[in-house]
């Protein structure tokens, strides 16, 4: 196990004073006059960057490089409620698509339910290479058990280079157990896949609260699997042609065993996803009181749009979690979205900055939101907000009255 190492013991109690201010974690001890290193050693390395040289050295595990020629192919799966599948895997093989031709692998999709055949088959008109298919009536319903053991054995029997999972409530629960299962690494919400030519996937997500970008590769382990949000990414368009090859797969009997038994399955009304609307009213901090509300949600009724939120407004009470945007809610990628006295925090901007038009409403010429604007309206929303309800009224009569005589 790699590990902060002393390589000098005998080196005075000068020497460990120095390293035990250094550590923050208190991780040496100088007994017997001699300095150790204990299990408190939570391996930041700053005794390495800052402490004096020659008395400790990082000790790394020995691995065995991994031969990256024997996984072939970047798989999508199939995330799916009773056989419809969610609009994130057609994201996602848009995504594998642009990967895979970096490389020239080709796209799988990996399917687990029962009677998909047709499902499956519909797959094959959007680019997919060929659609594994796990079909079995005991896999009718998702169990993570078997699910997890079909997942296994498909990466067993193909190894896939890489894995591209949706990050569902089913796709989270999922992913992880497999990656588990080899050892290799999972990187979870990512907004920027990047192939190398050496079939290294660029893992990219926010860290650190949005505020840094992380680059993360798993260089020596394979399959590599990352799980993506829904809107991250665009669907490729449908081609009337199916090209590929539907590959029907089986499943050892000893592996639908589960320590789970389903006795009911009661379905959970749906309530309206912000991810699915075309034009978005997104309300920020500078709606100053729970009571201004009214006034954007008329607004957001009077251009037909859905009105969502910031997390500072969640914490207040004022709007259902459901309904925010951001790395901590939604991603969306409305059409049009209309962000009213938002600041434009990183975190925000990362669940809606792939908009397709966006219109910024601000009394601070320097927010942030301004940088991803394709419009922007510097002014007090309490004043911008009821001149375009009067534009809008008026253009509602001029347009009854041309009717009207017209008639």
């Amino acid at each position: 196990m790699a590990g902060i190492k002393v390589i000098n013991e005998n080196c005075g109690q000068e020497i460990f004073d120095q390293f035990n201010e250094i550590c923050p974690f208190g991780a040496f001890t100088f007994e017997n006059d001699k300095m150790e290193v204990t299990a408190a050693c939570k391996m930041c390395k700053l005794c390495l960057k800052k402490g004096p040289e020659g008395y400790v050295e990082l000790e790394e595990d020995e691995k065995e490089a991994v031969d990256k020629s024997k996984y072939r192919g970047v798989t999508v799966y199939v995330d799916h409620v009773e056989g419809k599948i969610h609009p994130v895997t057609l994201e996602l093989i848009g995504k594998a698509k642009e990967l895979a031709s970096v490389i020239d692998h080709p796209v799988y999709a990996l399917f687990i339910g029962h009677n998909i055949g047709d499902k499956a088959k519909e797959l094959l008109h959007y680019g997919v290479d060929k659609v594994f298919v796990y079909d079995d009536a005991r896999l009718a319903h998702f169990s993570i058990e078997p699910y997890t053991n079909a997942f296994e054995d498909f990466i067993r029997k193909e190894n896939p280079s890489s894995i591209l999972v949706g990050a569902t409530n089913v796709g989270r629960s999922l992913a992880p157990r497999v990656a588990a299962r080899f050892r290799t690494g999972l990187t979870a919400d990512c907004t920027i896949l990047e192939m190398k030519e050496n079939t290294d996937l660029v893992q990219i997500r926010p860290a650190f609260g949005g505020n840094i970008m992380a680059q993360i590769v798993t260089e020596n382990n394979r399959p590599q699997f990352c799980t993506v949000r829904y809107k991250i990414f665009s669907a490729p368009e449908r081609s009337e042609e199916a090209k590929g090859e539907i590959v029907n797969m089986k499943l050892e009997e000893k592996r639908f065993a589960s320590a789970i038994e389903v006795l009911e399955i009661i379905k959970k009304e749906k309530g309206f996803d912000i991810s699915e609307a075309d034009v978005i009213v997104a309300v920020g901090r500078g709606v100053k009181s729970e009571k201004d509300l009214p006034m954007v949600q008329e607004f957001a009724d009077a251009i037909g749009a859905k009105i969502a939120c910031t997390r500072p407004n969640i914490e207040n009470g004022w709007f259902d979690p459901r309904l925010q945007i951001g790395l901590s809610g939604r991603t969306v990628k409305p059409k049009l979205i209309i962000a009213v006295g938002v600041s434009g925090s990183v975190q925000f901007a990362a669940g809606m900055q792939n908009s397709e038009y966006i219109v910024a409403i601000n009394n601070d010429k320097n927010a942030s939101i301004f940088n991803i604007a394709h419009c922007g309206i510097v002014g007090d929303l309490y004043e911008v907000i009821p001149e375009l309800m009067e534009e809008i009224r008026n253009n509602k009569n001029v347009n009854e009255t041309l009717e009207s005589e017209a008639v």
